[in-house]
């Protein structure tokens, strides 16, 4: 677990051993559409363009009780067994850089998800109008939400 600074708006972090190796594990990070099955939050991906066969811009349908929102994103970083990063909007509002670092280890891959705030006034008033959530709440919300989705990434990688 870390939190930094790193001029945008806070970083959060959490990371988990997968008994699996880097490229793997990358690889079906790197599946966005996947995300559904082990994100609390996202319910749906819909690919919008690729790029040399790689999704390049995507909508993350999301829901957390009755609020039901989606994020447009575009991937940022794309670097096999190393990172995968993404930039969300939403309304052409900065919303968050969420990521996934990977580093191989004996027992498999270290993975870290961060999330980094973006977020202007515009964007919180409409976080707080989709999600029910105050701008201050969202970074416990998603540290919560990256602990739930690292151990569902981890159980269904290591089941194969």
């Amino acid at each position: 677990m870390t939190s930094q600074s790193t001029g945008q708006g806070p970083e959060i972090a959490e990371r988990i051993t997968v008994a699996a190796p880097a490229h793997e594990v990358y690889a079906a990070v790197a599946d966005v559409r996947r995300m559904a099955r082990w994100s609390p939050e996202c319910v749906a991906v819909w690919v919008t363009r690729r790029k040399d066969g790689r999704p390049d811009r995507f909508v993350g349908w999301n829901r957390r009780g009755p609020y039901f929102w989606f994020t447009t994103c575009r991937v940022v970083t794309a670097t096999p067994g190393a990172e995968f990063a993404f930039e969300v909007t939403t309304f052409g509002q900065p919303v968050a850089r969420w990521g996934y670092r990977f580093a191989a280890t004996d027992g498999g891959t270290d993975v870290t998800e961060y999330w980094q705030d973006r977020r202007n006034g515009a964007a919180r008033l409409l976080g707080r109008v989709f999600t029910g959530r105050a701008a201050t709440e969202r970074p416990v919300v998603n540290r919560d939400g990256m602990r739930e989705t690292l151990n569902r990434l981890k159980r269904e990688l290591e089941a194969r």
